[in-house]
């Protein structure tokens, strides 16, 4: 999804507004920084969770797979981001040098929420 931008000679502004440019309440935000080129990152499907990715530097890609079809996008500019919702397993890699992976959430941190096996993944994803 695009997001809004202020456009200015001295520099772009953006923005992101929870329930506004984002489909759900923003209540976590982190990110990611530093990750070796060669790293896989995520490897994981939620039940609940929403999340938008932001490569705010650099470029990463973003494979989904909804239990289905596999899909696989690149992330490279920071005024577009990635909606994941629930029931979509995603793998992060083939990061660039100093790529930052911005993320919002739609609720906090609950370990009882991601399925981090793929199998077990694909068995609840194809019932």
């Amino acid at each position: 999804m695009d997001l809004p931008v202020v456009a200015d000679p001295r520099g772009n502004l953006c923005f992101v507004e929870s329930g506004e440019h984002v489909p759900f309440e923003i209540q976590r935000v982190y990110y990611l920084y530093d990750v070796p080129s060669q790293s896989t990152r995520a490897g994981h499907a939620h039940h609940a969770l929403h999340q938008l990715l932001i490569a705010l530097s650099g470029s990463f890609d973003v494979r989904l797979h909804d239990g289905a079809r596999d899909e696989r996008v690149t992330l490279n500019r920071p005024n577009r981001g990635l909606h994941i919702g629930p029931g979509t397993w995603r793998d992060i890699d083939n990061f660039s040098s100093g790529a930052v992976c911005l993320v919002l959430a739609s609720a906090h941190y609950d370990e009882a929420d991601y399925i981090r096996d793929f199998d077990e993944f694909l068995r609840i994803a194809r019932p």
